[in-house]
Order: C-alpha cells, then structure tokens, then sequence
C-alpha cells in the first residue's frame, strides 16, 4: 500500500432508526516505531505513528481511539456505533508529525 492513501471507510448508506451499524475504517500508514533500523544505513528510522483517530456524528463525538508504536502499518480501526437520526460521520486520525486526514460520510435513517 502506498503511503499516504486517502482512508476507507466501510460503512452502510441506510438503515433504520436505532440501528446498531458497524463502522470499518483502513489507513495506509507505515505507524513507524522509531526504534526499526533502515536496513540500507542502519540508521533509525524516525518515529511517524497515527497517535489518535475520532469519529463524530452530527459534531457529537461517538468513538475515540488512541493508537501506539505496537499497532501494525495500515491500522484497521472497527466499531459499533446506534444510530438514532440521519446525520454526518466525520472521521479524523491525527500523527505525531501533526498531519490529520479528515473523511465524512453520511447515512440516512429510512
């Protein structure tokens, strides 16, 4: 997977009120450790991991995950979320370098 992608995210465009949905999300990044030699230089490669990842709905925050130099490249993250109206999700993962990739998808209740 080539670093950095836009990230996914698996989730269904409809359902109906009060249903629980399950939320999927992938990010390729390479979640470097700090601690991993190049093997070229044998110099480190520099620490560069996701540190956290929020999901809101309608501006009301509904999962939060802090991430670590152990979770792999290319977190997949998944969660349960109820959905009670039609509304926004908007997902965000924020490194230690200080970049955020943002995506927002919305679902509809029928």
């Amino acid at each position: 997977m080539t670093f950095p992608a836009e990230p996914q995210i698996k989730m269904p465009e409809t359902v109906a009120a009060g249903e629980t949905i399950e939320i999927q999300t992938i990010i390729a990044h390479p979640m470097e450790s700090g601690q991993r030699a190049d093997e070229r230089t044998g110099e480190l490669i520099p620490r560069n991991i996701i540190e956290e990842f929020t999901a809101r709905f309608n501006g009301k925050e509904v999962f939060r995950a802090k991430l670590y130099p152990a979770i792999s490249a290319n977190p997949y993250i998944a969660f349960p979320v109820r959905v009670e109206e039609s509304g926004e999700f908007a997902f965000t993962w924020r490194d230690g370098n200080g970049k955020t990739w943002q995506v927002t998808r919305s679902i509809t209740v029928a």
